[in-house]
Formats: structure tokens, C-alpha cells, sequence
């Protein structure tokens, strides 16, 4: 009975923080579809095979089936995915080739965070000139109030969303059981429309509707958008809860999309299908349904936000980003976390493109380039996978389902001169960011003069020998005792700064996402110890925690401050990259009054 109840809640938390994004999908995917489209028998049976066959094969059988039988401790995602066939690969040539594509997935899922909250919002705001009385609203009416319910948003993002998140499980519940009732209504209306399941159908309205069947797919796409946070989400619930809830929500998702097929069979000149569908059957409880379609959208939007964050986050830790300014949100949550420059980029980006682009059907033209790409490198990677862990038969479906995930993203770059390319541009900036970072890290750390760890400790007994110590403890941080750092070699063999007790601290981030671990290591020297810090990357610590929990009373914390000197263009937005970025000591939260940074200039 206990197991059955947390098994609920657990699908009823996966309702709300997992399928926000594609069980919004259908307020807008058979509109923009039949924009393309006459509404005939054979084009709506045609589509809704398409979109039924889409949904089976990109998500449940690409993610559900697929993706997460690879996980790290549990744990899903593009990162993930790097870990895993990174250790695979011997080939140095061939790590370099995962580590692009994992920037270019990460990248991509950024840039999808911007479009997502904006068309959803979007569109169902739009759904307010059905309401009689509201007929004559104007499209800029629409896009502002979509804008106000964006910035008000955004805002309490900072108060954190652990107050509202128990409210989202049943709202996006009662969303799809209302999505649910409202297709099956529908259906009985028009119930040949059920023969759509046969994917006879949709190979049919490919092969005789050519190019312009081809790039209709780029919009029967949009069922599938967010079907990847079925696998990004589950190191937060687990698959098991996942699975569980995708097969609820398939059933509700199929049976509307049919429902809206059917509606069109009975009324060839429906525009706004789903919200008409809804006023015709059930007039008096239309507004109310766009209430909750506004809610779902903000609840979708909201899962998106807090995604972006959370993979900032992982490209924080893993040092693929710079360092951002964190702040928890929860005292008993740690993985509920706000980034100010992150969420007022992503509001900024929103308003942009809802008004640049001032409605969901011309902003579906930019939507699903970015979801499609990041899914073809998944289809990559899983197939590697597999094939190098020699399970052949699993690589050779997962090669099937990259081939199918192809067309779609060809597909999509046909939307490219529509405002497609807007995806790109909003992916091209988290992308440029990871390079610009990375490289210019690696070009730092060839520039600094290290000193070998026997060296130092030779000259480090001859002083600590001889001069008078500083009462109590000092932390002096570094990655690598084989390699120490000129900060370190300045402060206490050139300015005799030398502590009683001395400790090298080393945080160091593992390959897995969970699990913390503080320790001591052997004794360098007398008056000089090594603690180290191991962490996942998907952990969230408070690093002075660690530190009393092992019995270390610091008095003062050393740390390296780079002042960088650009000799060329890259190489100074680099500099200005790390002067407007905080540096590790804030970000792993040390104590502020023991703080000492030791400057040192580098010019690269």
C-alpha cells in the first residue's frame, strides 16, 4: 500500500515537472500543420498518423525505450551521454568529437529554452479571442498580455518555485484528463478518424504529397518538443515514474490528437482547432479549459526555466561554462537554484522573440530546428554507445531512430529562411560562450608558470624549518599537487606566508552526477596536509560544511585571482569574460571575512 502511494506520487510529481512542454504541444501543432494543409479526409488522416507514429518513435521509443537504459547513477542528459561514451573511446581524436557534440546538444537545449516559453505562452493567450465578447482583441493585445504573464514569471523565478511546485502535478493532471474528455467527445463525433493509428496513412500522405509533405513534417514535429526531458529529468524522479506517467499521458495526448482530426472531419474550416473543439462541445466550460491551458503553459514554461538552470549549472561544474552567481531557493532542497544572469537573459530573449515574431503559427516556423538537431546527436551517441558495449541489435534501432530523427531535422532546415535561424542564433551564443571559455582556460593554463610538487615541497621544509608561523590554520586551493600554482608559490615562498598548519584543498568534480566526500590525504610535509573534496557534478555543497565536518578550524582561505592581458581580440573578450564573471570562491559559498585572493597578471 506505502509503495503504491509513493509510486503515485511519484508519477503525479513527473506530471508536473516533466511533460509541461510536450503535453502543450497540441494547443498548437495541428493549427500550424494545416496552415500548410487543405483539410481533407486523407490530409487529416494522413497528419494524425504522422503525429501519433512521431510521438511512438522520437519519444517513447527513443527515450522511454532507449535512452534510459543509459544513465549514470540514474541520471540523464546530454552530459551524461559524454560521460558514458567518453569513457568508451580510447582515441583522444574521438573524445574531442563527443565533447563538441555534447557543447552543440547543450547549446541547442538552451536555445530551445527561450522559444518554448514563448510559443506556449503565446499561443494559448491567443485562444482569448474565442471568448465572446473578445472576438475584435488584436494581435498586439494577445502578445502583450502574453509578455506581462512572461515578465511576472521571470520575476518570482527568484523567490524560487518550491511553494508553487505541489500545485503542479494536479493542475497538469487535470490538464490532460480535460484533454482526454475533450478528444474522445470529439471522436465519437467522427470516428473513422480512428483508422489514423494504421501508419499505412502517413506513408501514404508522404509519397503523394512530396516536398510539400516533407516540410509539413516540420511541423508535425512540434508533437514530439520536450519529449527529451523525459530522459533530462531523470535523475530528479527516476525512470520508473517516468515511464509510468508517458503512458497516461500518450493515451491522453493520442485521443485529443484524434479528437482534433475528427473535429476537422465534421468541420473542414476550423482554424484554432483545439480551443474551437472545446467551445463547440463544451461552451460553458470554455473559459475555465483556457484558464487551465494557460496554467499548463506557465507550468511548462516553468519546467523549462528551471531545466536551463539546472544545465547551466552541470556546465558550471564540469567547467564548460564560467562561473555564474547562485543562489538556493530552498533551505531543504538543494537542487532548487536561481541564476539572475541566466533568467533575465532568457526573459529578455522571450520578450524579443514574442514580439519579433507576434504569434504561435509564425513563431511555429522557428520552432523544432534546435529539439530536432539535439535529438539527432542523442540518436548518434546512443548508437555509438551501444555498439561499442557491443550489443549490437540495440545500436542497430538506435541507428533506425537517428535515420528518422535525420529527416525530421531536414526537415526543419527548411524553416531556416522562415525565422528557423533564430534557433541557431539563440544556440550560437551558449555555444560561442563554451568555446570562448574553454579554450581560453586551456591557453591560461599553458600560460602560468607551475612549480613541480617535489621542488616546492623541498623549499617549503627549509622555510617552515626556519621561520616563526602564523597562529592557526590557512587553506591554500589547488587542483593538483603535482602542479602548484604561482599564487601559491608567491604567498608562502616569496612573502613567507606561512601558517602553523597549512592545507592544500582540492575540489574535485567526478564523472558521476551524485554522491559528496571530504577527506584527508597522506601528509606532504610537516605543517603541510591535503584535503581533498570529491563531488558529482550534479551536487550542490556548501564547501565550509565540509570543512567543519572534518575538523578544520581555517583561519584564512588563499585562493589565485588571474589578472588577464588579451593580445588579440578573442583573447580579450576572454579577459572581459572572466572580469564579469565571479570566480570558484563564490560560487562553493567560503566564508567572505577569510578570504585572501593573491593577483597574479598573465597576458595571453
Amino acid at each position: 500500500m506505502v509503495k503504491k502511494e509513493s509510486e503515485a506520487k511519484g508519477v503525479l510529481k513527473a506530471l508536473g515537472l516533466v511533460f509541461g512542454d510536450i503535453g502543450t504541444s497540441p494547443i498548437y501543432t495541428v493549427t500550424v500543420v494545416f496552415l500548410l494543409l487543405e483539410q481533407s479526409r486523407d490530409n487529416v488522416l494522413g497528419v494524425m498518423s504522422l503525429i501519433i507514429w512521431t510521438m511512438l518513435i522520437l519519444v517513447t521509443l527513443q527515450y522511454v525505450v532507449m535512452a534510459m537504459r543509459l544513465s549514470h547513477r540514474g541520471e540523464g542528459g546530454t552530459i551524461v551521454l559524454k560521460e558514458i561514451l567518453s569513457s568508451l573511446l580510447k582515441s583522444k581524436r574521438k573524445g574531442f568529437v563527443v565533447t563538441i557534440m555534447a557543447f552543440v546538444g547543450v547549446s541547442l537545449l538552451l536555445g530551445d529554452g527561450v522559444i518554448t516559453p514563448a510559443i506556449s505562452i503565446l499561443s494559448a493567450v491567443e485562444g482569448t479571442a474565442l471568448i465572446p465578447g473578445l472576438e475584435h482583441i488584436s494581435q498586439t493585445d494577445v502578445v502583450f498580455i502574453a509578455c506581462v504573464i512572461a515578465v511576472v514569471l521571470f520575476y518570482f523565478q527568484r523567490k524560487g518555485t518550491g511553494s508553487v511546485a505541489g500545485a503542479f502535478g494536479p493542475v497538469t493532471t487535470v490538464w490532460f484528463l480535460s484533454l482526454a474528455i475533450v478528444g474522445a467527445v470529439s471522436i465519437s463525433e467522427a470516428p473513422q478518424v480512428i483508422a489514423a493509428l494504421n501508419p499505412y496513412y502517413g506513408l501514404h500522405f508522404l509519397a503523394h504529397h512530396g516536398w510539400r509533405g516533407f516540410v509539413a513534417l516540420s511541423e508535425i514535429f512540434l508533437c514530439a518538443t520536450g519529449g527529451e526531458a523525459l530522459y533530462a529529468d531523470m535523475g530528479h524522479l527516476g525512470s520508473r515514474p517516468i515511464r509510468q506517467a508517458w503512458s497516461g499521458v500518450f493515451l491522453a495526448l493520442a485521443i485529443n490528437y484524434l479528437g482534433q482530426g475528427a473535429f476537422m472531419l465534421a468541420h473542414p474550416n476550423a482554424k484554432s482547432v483545439l480551443f474551437e473543439m472545446v467551445l463547440f462541445h463544451a461552451h460553458s466550460l470554455y473559459v475555465p479549459f483556457l484558464m487551465l491551458s494557460i496554467a499548463a503553459t506557465i507550468i511548462a514554461s516553468q519546467a523549462m526555466i528551471s531545466g536551463t538552470f539546472s544545465v547551466v549549472y552541470q556546465g558550471i561544474t564540469t567547467r564548460i561554462m564560467p562561473i555564474l552567481d547562485i543562489s538556493y531557493t530552498s533551505t531543504k532542497i538543494k537542487s532548487q537554484i536561481y541564476i539572475s544572469s541566466v533568467n533575465w537573459m532568457l526573459l529578455a530573449s522571450v520578450l524579443l522573440v514574442m514580439v519579433g515574431f507576434g504569434g504561435s503559427s509564425k513563431l511555429a516556423a522557428a520552432y523544432g530546428l534546435a529539439v530536432s538537431g539535439s535529438m539527432v546527436l542523442t540518436g548518434i551517441m546512443m548508437t555509438w554507445i551501444f555498439s561499442l558495449r557491443k550489443r549490437f541489435h540495440l545500436s542497430a534501432l538506435c541507428a533506425f531512430i537517428t535515420v528518422v530523427d535525420l529527416v525530421f531535422l531536414g526537415a526543419n532546415l527548411t524553416k531556416l529562411h522562415h525565422g528557423g535561424y533564430w534557433s541557431l542564433v539563440l544556440a550560437a551564443f551558449p555555444f560561442l560562450t563554451i568555446i570562448l571559455y574553454t579554450e581560453g582556460q586551456k591557453k591560461l593554463y599553458r600560460t602560468m608558470e607551475f612549480m613541480t610538487g617535489e621542488e616546492f615541497i623541498e623549499k617549503f621544509n627549509a622555510i617552515y624549518e626556519k621561520r616563526k608561523h602564523i597562529e592557526g590554520t590557512a587553506l591554500f586551493l589547488l587542483k593538483d599537487i603535482a602542479e602548484i600554482p604561482p599564487y601559491i608559490v608567491q604567498s608562502m615562498l616569496d612573502h613567507g606566508i606561512v601558517f602553523e598548519d597549512n592545507i592544500f584543498l582540492s575540489i574535485i568534480k567526478r564523472s558521476d552526477p551524485f554522491g559528496v566526500a571530504g577527506f584527508f590525504k597522506e601528509d606532504i610535509a610537516p605543517g603541510l596536509r591535503s584535503f581533498e573534496v570529491q563531488m558529482g557534478y550534479m551536487e550542490i555543497v556548501d564547501i565550509e560544511e565540509i570543512l567543519h565536518a572534518a575538523g578544520i578550524p581555517e583561519r584564512a582561505v588563499f585562493y589565485g585571482l588571474e589578472d588577464i592581458v588579451g593580445r588579440s581580440f578573442v583573447w580579450k573578450a576572454f579577459s572581459m569574460l572572466k572580469s564579469i564573471t565571479p570566480n570558484f570562491i563564490n560560487f562553493y559559498r567560503f566564508p567572505p571575512k577569510k578570504l585572501h585572493g593573491v593577483i597574479t597578471r598573465w597576458e595571453i
